[in-house]
């Protein structure tokens, strides 16, 4: 059975920047769509991004828009989002999910497989 691992998650300033890679152990992403989507305590896990299985199609949350790109390396069986400018407001613990729906994993239905989560905190 495979698994989603995060990483990349930490510590920045606002306005700084950071890179989460979602790795797919002991299975392959090729025919998943991928989304990343966060928790702030006392918060609903809200979505922050998804791509289809081939990279054609990308959804961003209206509050990241302009700041972060989600991107994938069907080659290294990895997906990234690429978080710049970021602020306080952006904390939260980042989820990265699978699912072969790729309008279903927009919508936050499902999904098939979820990732243990990395935490990102945006403080000076």
């Amino acid at each position: 059975q495979g698994q989603l691992v995060e990483s990349g998650g930490g510590l920045v300033q606002p306005g700084g920047s950071l890179r989460l890679s979602c790795a797919a152990s002991g299975g392959t992403l090729d025919y998943y769509a991928i989304g990343w989507f966060r928790q702030a305590p006392g918060k609903e896990r809200e979505g922050v991004s998804c791509i289809s299985s081939r990279g054609a199609s990308t959804y961003y949350a209206d509050s990241v828009k302009g700041r972060f790109t989600i991107s994938r390396d069907n080659a290294e069986n990895t997906v990234y989002l690429q978080m710049n400018s970021l602020k306080p407001e952006d904390t939260a613990v980042y989820y990265c999910a699978a699912d072969r729906d790729y309008r279903a994993l927009v919508a936050g239905r499902g999904p098939d497989y979820w990732g243990q989560g990395t935490q990102v905190t945006v403080s000076s």
